[in-house]
């Protein structure tokens, strides 16, 4: 890196953030806020917002005029400001099965069912592993897979077997 790239970098670190990045950082929030509108009032209650957030949500689904609902949404987003929205962001993702967790836990199911389709050993693991499955229920699920692949059927079976080992192998927390 030459000297005067040094020098410009140091100043970049120096300078406040811009008033475009600051907007951008609000209409974020703002946008986040419109997410939490669309909420329940269970869900709103499972993220422990602050409590004026928290009403002024509440206040923005009662109301039905445009302007107002303009008004209140920058409103929660004044509000958002105030808090830190990585917790909120983490919750819904997770809610809308975004988090790297979540994803690599259904990753995983999805492995344990190729396996059981393709491997006749595979079963013996998984019940060794889940001793709590009903192994006569996924032999059937397995077989039926087996024969809708062979015969180009619809993977109705597949689905559920999917579903059926999403029963059986818990989510880690």
């Amino acid at each position: 890196m030459n000297t005067r790239q040094r020098h410009e970098d140091e100043l970049e670190e120096e300078l406040p953030p811009s008033k475009t990045k600051i907007k951008k950082q609000m209409l974020e929030l703002q946008d986040l806020g419109k997410t939490l509108t669309g909420l329940s009032k269970e869900k709103l209650k499972e993220l422990n917002l602050e409590e004026d957030l928290l009403q002024a949500i509440l206040e923005y689904k009662k109301m039905t005029k445009f302007g107002a609902l303009n008004r209140q949404l920058q409103y929660i987003g004044r509000l958002m400001r105030e808090v830190d929205p990585a917790p909120i962001q983490a919750k819904l993702d997770a809610w809308n099965g975004v988090s790297r967790q979540h994803t690599a836990y259904l990753h995983q199911v999805e492995n344990w069912r190729d396996r059981l389709i393709e491997q006749p050993d595979a079963l013996t693991e998984l019940l060794a592993a889940f001793p709590e499955a009903d192994a006569q229920h996924l032999r059937t699920l397995i077989r039926n897979a087996q024969k809708e692949k062979e015969l180009l059927k619809p993977p109705k079976s597949y689905r559920e077997l999917f579903q059926v080992l999403r029963d059986v192998i818990p989510e880690p927390e």
